[in-house]
């Protein structure tokens, strides 16, 4: 992810003045969830999976990354939807002031949205790798990153110049490239691994899946609801748009977390196996 970030940093320097402030902002914030949870729970699996590898428990193993695929999704979905509701007052409060513009505020949080929707793949190749990590294998993911690497320039090219021509956003084609090779990231590290045999789902996926929806579902709504309520975030003090969007967040997480809990999602199903 380092290396794309450097490669749309220079393309970037391309493209209108401020577009390389405009995805270092934007990216700085999808960062956030994947550094606080994604490599944490991938730091937590990794000794687990190579103990699992170690003692030839090919259940437990799968097991540990199925518990941590569900738990990732059950993070990750409901952040990319709060950060493409959310883009324009999270931004505003936090850096508009001084110099930075409306202007500056607009194109940055369309580029947010656009690392948004890659967010799960980032976090789900934090979890997919350390399962060729625990065994010793460090050639498949580096072969799947230089794929998706090669696929990101390419996607580059085919997302910056109609975006850039046509809407002057070209700036959101370096984010949006990014996300789909993430994507194609994952995807192939999760082929792989169930190629290899050392990962099948285990039950329960379609409860998971349909409670995931609703909960999301719910709490998208309830944001675009409250948003409303915020007023002209871009007039009020720091203070005053810092506690607004902190507020939202936390309505939007206390909504999230209860509708889980009515659709009978326990602390218990969420402990590693």
């Amino acid at each position: 992810s380092q290396i794309n970030l450097l490669l749309d940093t220079v393309l970037a320097s391309l493209l209108p003045t401020g577009s390389v402030s405009w995805l270092y902002y934007s990216d700085r914030l999808a960062e956030l969830p994947l550094g606080v949870f994604g490599i944490a729970i991938a730091t937590v699996i990794l000794p687990g999976l190579s103990r699992q590898h170690t003692s030839a428990s090919a259940e437990k193993f799968s097991g540990t990354l199925d518990w941590a695929l569900r738990l990732i999704l059950l993070i990750a979905i409901p952040a990319a939807i709060a950060l493409v509701i959310l883009a324009e007052p999270i931004l505003l409060a936090l850096f508009q002031y001084g110099k930075t513009t409306a202007a500056d505020v607009a194109m940055s949080a369309l580029s947010l949205r656009a690392y948004a929707l890659g967010l799960v793949a980032f976090m789900l190749i934090k979890v997919f790798a350390p399962g060729y990590f625990a065994r010793q294998d460090m050639k498949t993911p580096v072969k799947i990153g230089v794929i998706a690497m090669v696929s990101n320039m390419v996607l580059n090219l085919l997302f910056v110049v109609p975006l850039h021509f046509y809407w002057q956003v070209g700036h959101v084609g370096l984010a949006l490239a990014t996300s789909v090779a993430a994507f194609l990231n994952a995807f192939l590290l999760w082929r792989g691994l169930r190629r290899q045999g050392v990962y099948f789902p285990q039950a329960g996926w379609v409860r998971f899946a349909l409670n995931l929806m609703l909960a999301n579902t719910i709490m998208a709504a309830v944001l675009l609801a409250a948003l409303g309520q915020l007023g002209d975030v871009a007039a009020q003090l720091w203070w005053q748009r810092s506690f607004g969007v902190a507020a939202l967040c936390g309505v939007g997480l206390l909504t999230y977390v209860l509708v889980l809990i009515l659709l009978g999602v326990r602390p218990r199903h969420l402990r590693p196996v």
